[in-house]
């Protein structure tokens, strides 16, 4: 009897064998009951195979849903016996008998068909049903009468399986047989001798079977026969074959047909009881007949584990007179198995440049229905870039269809369902989980097009400007950005010499201290490069402001002050109210509010008499001068910038208040005495005690010839002109500072140095809208010119211009 595993293995049998993707094929035949690891057959060998490859490809046996009786040994590249093979629990009376499986490789995914014949060896012997059969005739039973029997059953096929039959005694009965349509035989006993009860009331039999295998198996059946009396007629049916359908699934207590058997005698004698045989191939456990003759369905019927039934049914009188008949029955296919879907090898992940057709996943599918029930087609979700190919009947392929991008996409869900064209339809699915291998196929991509940051000037070297960033859409190295800076000059200097840039977090440092009055920005680009391989990059511009920082103070460009002369603004008694006396004139070389800059007075010697500009620098009287102003004034001019903190320079300002020259220089002449020491003490001393007398002599001479000079000097110059010239003021000229800051002018000055730098002189154009007084030791106009290393040149002028 053929179970639900034989009919799958034999299905899958015949869709192999059509299966046009195999690249091989071998057979072996076995006899069955092999002892469990003996070999079958050197595989590897037989299909031109590699040891090597049956273990880079993870060969394995591939049989569906069947036992797997056959096992590889990859590295012998044997098949050998891995379970108990039992023919005929294998394939029943079904001849030829083989196993069917396949051999699946990886990398790349291949499959070969192997079948394996399993021959029969006599190792069942012939089987009845029962042991004892009993049976009541009548004394009247007319020689040749029939009595069937039980057949015998063997599970072996061939010539192993049931070759005849022996009834022993022979005196009153003889055994005939008849061949059946479906190769068996029917076996009856022949009445050959008349009955007489009087003489042998029971009588017993043996029914012996026995087979043609070596040694013989044989079995056997006790008969027995009781003698009645009187009942010489027997039932005959009215069709020796009956014919019907039944669908599967059925239920229990369907009627399949109705057998009529007539029997002529009258009273008991005639009364016909129906009866399904029992034994190995009786229906009993499936069918049974009632009294009227009716075939009920007493058991499952599944078309897929039998397709055909044929039931021996008898009718036996009272009197144990018998007929026989033969109902065949057909049974119907309904859709009721879903599909059954068989992963036959996959991949885990693929990588995302894989081109088209890639195949990442070998499926099988079986439907043991028949038909349109057994047709299956097979789909995928919709949205994905993956495609089902049927590669033969049942087997299909998972294939790339489209471009894969791990960035978009990193992982798949593949679902396929396979469905039936039954009605309804039945169907099944099943789930791949697919990972997508990242390539390096994305540049690393900045989060601006450019960067502009700010650095305040006179910035610690190493401080943090500020972090550029990219960001690439690969996954792990490839994703990894480096970032290097690209080795540019500005102005001639390496980038390199000015700010770092951290190649993993993308923090650009400043190298160096900057300073705004040199730079005031500068561009340099940085590149982002990924870890792949090869690896790919981007660039991006970046701008670096500097930022001005009040670092310098302001300074002062007039009036101008040496160690050797004393300039003097002089202002004639006569000015009024409002009279611009001179103008400090700063500058500063920061910008911006750095660099604003206002004056105020900090002293002077008359503080109701001047005032200074807080934008401009210009120094006016704020009332009438008078004559009892002092002729030497003395005003100190802060200016300070705007910055935080602010800087500030201090310059005096000498001021003469006279109306002419002669009264200005008699004010200043004592002021004004040479100062100058001379390195060799010693010679200087020597030579004034030499003189000192000659000296005392010329003094008074001297005197009285300046008093007479100076008193006719006054009287031709106040004759001549009146009142002191007053001349309009305009600012000297400096140079420019690349237009920052408050140097918007050119101002020009000259500068005279000896080789000893204490007796420099700096000569300095004068403003010529003020009248300027520089009272020089060369001549009658000056002051004795004295250098002092101790102090400075305001400290020094300011205690000359105190003393007097």
């Amino acid at each position: 009897m053929c179970t639900k595993g034989i009919a799958r293995q034999v299905l899958l049998f015949a869709l192999v064998f059509f299966l046009s993707t195999v690249h091989g094929q071998v057979s072996y035949s076995i006899p069955e009951e092999m002892a469990v690891g003996s070999v079958v057959g050197n595989i590897a060998q037989d299909l031109g195979l590699e040891l090597k490859r049956l273990k880079s490809g993870r060969a394995r046996v591939y049989a569906g849903d069947s036992t797997e009786y056959i096992e590889l040994n990859k590295d012998r590249g044997l098949l050998a016996i891995k379970e108990r093979i039992d023919r005929e629990a294998l394939c029943g009376q079904t001849t030829p008998c083989a196993l069917h499986f396949q051999i699946i490789l990886d990398n790349p995914m291949e499959l070969y068909r192997v079948t394996v014949e399993i021959t029969d060896v006599n190792d069942n012997a012939p089987t009845f049903g029962n042991s004892e059969r009993r049976f009541e005739i009548l004394e009247t039973a007319v020689v040749g009468s029939k009595f069937l029997l039980d057949k015998a059953m063997d599970l072996d096929i061939g010539i192993n399986g049931l070759q005849r039959y022996i009834l022993k005694p022979t005196d009153n009965f003889a055994l005939k047989l008849h061949s059946q349509a479906d190769s068996s035989k029917k076996v009856e006993m022949i009445l050959q001798k008349p009955l007489d009860r009087e003489k042998q009331e029971n009588i017993s039999l043996l029914l012996t079977a026995v087979d043609g295998g070596e040694p013989l198996m044989s079995g056997t059946v006790k008969i027995h026969v009781t003698v009645l009396d009187a009942n010489d007629n027997a039932p005959v049916f009215t069709k020796a074959v009956y014919k019907t359908i039944i669908t599967e699934n059925s239920p229990k207590g369907t009627v399949l047909t109705t057998v009529r058997a007539y029997d002529p005698d009258k009273g008991l004698n005639g009364q016909v009881n129906y009866l399904i045989p029992s034994g190995l191939h009786g229906m009993s456990h499936l069918f049974r007949v009632d009294e009227n003759g009716d075939v009920i369905l007493v058991g499952d019927i599944d078309y897929e584990t039998a397709r055909h039934y044929e039931i021996d049914v008898e009718a036996v009188d009272k009197g144990g007179l018998s007929d026989s008949c033969k109902i065949t029955v057909d049974v119907v296919d309904v859709n009721d198995n879903n599909p059954t879907i068989n992963i036959i090898s996959k991949s885990t992940s693929v990588n995302e440049d894989s081109v088209a057709g890639t195949v990442i996943a070998m499926v099988s599918v079986n439907d043991p229905d028949s038909e349109k029930n057994g047709r299956v087609h097979c789909v995928m979700g919709d949205h994905i870039p993956f495609a089902i190919k049927s590669t033969s009947n049942g087997f299909y392929s998972i294939v790339t269809e489209s471009a894969l991008d791990r960035e978009t996409d990193s992982s798949y869900n593949i679902s396929v369902t396979c469905s039936d064209e039954g009605v309804p339809s039945l169907s099944s699915s099943v789930t791949l989980a697919l990972q997508v291998s990242d390539v390096n196929d994305n540049a690393p991509a900045f989060e601006k097009n450019s960067y502009a940051a700010t650095i305040v000037e006179n910035n610690t070297p190493g401080l943090s400007i500020f972090t550029i960033k990219a960001l690439d859409a690969d996954w792990k190295q490839n994703a990894r950005v480096s970032y290097i800076l690209d080795e540019s000059s500005t102005n001639g200097v390496s980038i390199s010499s000015y700010v770092s840039v951290d190649a993993e977090t993308g923090v650009i440092r400043a190298v160096r201290s900057f300073d705004y009055e040199q730079m005031k920005d500068f561009v340099f680009r940085v590149k982002a490069q990924d870890g792949g391989s090869p690896p790919l990059s981007s660039n991006v511009s970046v701008k670096i402001t500097i930022q001005d920082q009040n670092d310098n103070a302001p300074q002062v460009l007039y009036p101008v002050h040496t160690s050797g002369s004393l300039v003097a603004e002089m202002v004639p008694r006569s000015a009024d109210v409002g009279y611009l006396v001179t103008k400090v004139v700063a500058v500063d070389v920061d910008s911006g509010q750095n660099a604003w800059l206002s004056y105020k007075l900090q002293k002077m010697t008359d503080r109701a008499l001047f005032e200074v500009g807080a934008q401009n620098g210009e120094i006016r009287t704020i009332r009438q001068v008078t004559d009892k102003d002092a002729v030497k004034q003395k005003l100190t001019v802060i200016v300070e910038d705007n910055g935080q903190p602010a800087r500030t320079v201090t310059v005096n300002v000498n001021v003469a208040v006279a109306d002419s020259f002669p009264e200005v220089l008699s004010e200043f002449t004592d002021f004004m005495q040479d100062k100058e020491y001379n390195d060799n003490l010693t010679f200087y001393l020597v030579l004034a005690l030499a003189v000192v007398s000659f000296l005392f002599i010329v003094s008074i001479i001297a005197i009285l010839s300046v008093k007479c000079y100076r008193w006719r000097r006054e009287r031709m110059f106040y004759k001549s002109n009146g009142n002191l010239p007053v001349i309009p003021y305009y600012p000297p000229l400096y140079a420019d500072a690349g237009s920052t800051g408050t140097m918007q002018r050119v101002y020009n000055y000259e500068l005279y140095r000896t080789t000893d730098s204490r007796k420099s002189d700096v000569k300095y154009g004068g403003p010529c809208s003020q009248s300027i007084i520089s009272l020089d030791t060369g001549g009658s106009q000056t002051l004795p010119h004295v250098q002092r290393d101790s102090m400075s040149t305001e400290d020094f002028q300011d205690q000359q211009f105190m003393q007097n």
